[in-house]
């Protein structure tokens, strides 16, 4: 593996939500984009957050190699690939390790970008922001065409892919959006599961503690019942939730 430099902001050695089984999760700093209900803020520069190479991240990683048996090693942030080269060497160095590997990623950044790391990784955990692409970027700061690009490159290359989306009440939690979001989906085979996740407000004392003010405060996750409701109707589509 190359031994690259890049930027971190923490590790979590058992995360059970972040691909199949147990995970060593690394989080990496710096993203583009600057999502309405992000729980990760102090991510978002790239100046942030610890120096570390490669070769002494995935050092630290071989430690817990029984702890996570037959799980493996994820690499959110942030966003991930927007250090593509950090992100394919930590990638490259646990597969020696025979590590599983996941990529849990906005596909905000171009493919031209971040192909090589994709390939490397054995899956990706894909966040489709909005299937509007203008609400997109008023959700975002950015249009969905860059993850769509993603996906569509997933399917080409036939990577396997745990598709995720955030309900948020009054933006993607909607009748029309779900259902074209379901027909959409519907046509990608590397699709292997579909994660529909509920907006929450942990992250709002990271937004106070940073000065910064979000728009979404005081607005209330959904209940049950709307996320059911959401699951519904993707279930139409014949997609694995």
């Amino acid at each position: 593996m190359d031994d690259i430099i890049g930027r971190i902001h923490s590790t979590e050695s058992f995360g059970a939500v972040d691909g199949p089984g147990v995970r060593f999760v690394v989080f990496l700093q710096g993203c583009p984009l600057r999502c309405l209900y992000c729980h990760n803020p102090d991510t978002w520069l790239s100046s942030d957050g610890r120096e570390i190479s490669s070769i002494e991240l995935v050092e630290q990683i071989a430690q817990y190699k029984s702890f996570i048996g037959k799980g493996g090693v994820t690499l959110s942030g942030g966003e991930p690939l927007f250090q593509p080269d950090f992100c394919k060497a930590i990638i490259d160095g646990c597969k020696e390790l025979g590590f599983h590997t996941a990529i849990d990623t906005s596909g905000a950044i171009p493919i031209s970008r971040s192909k090589s790391a994709i390939d490397a990784a054995d899956m990706l955990l894909l966040d489709i922001k909005d299937i509007d692409p203008d609400d997109c970027e008023a959700l975002t700061g950015m249009t969905n065409e860059n993850c769509l690009k993603t996906l569509q490159y997933c399917e080409m290359t036939q990577k396997p892919v745990w598709l995720r989306h955030v309900l948020l009440p009054e933006y993607t939690l909607n009748e029309s959006k779900l259902n074209r979001l379901g027909e959409y989906l519907s046509h990608f085979s590397c699709v292997k599961k579909v994660e529909l996740l509920p907006y929450h407000t942990m992250g709002l004392s990271k937004w106070d503690a940073l000065g910064l003010t979000s728009k979404l405060k005081g607005k209330e996750p959904p209940t049950e019942k709307d996320v059911l409701w959401a699951k519904s109707i993707l279930e139409k589509y014949n997609l694995k939730l």
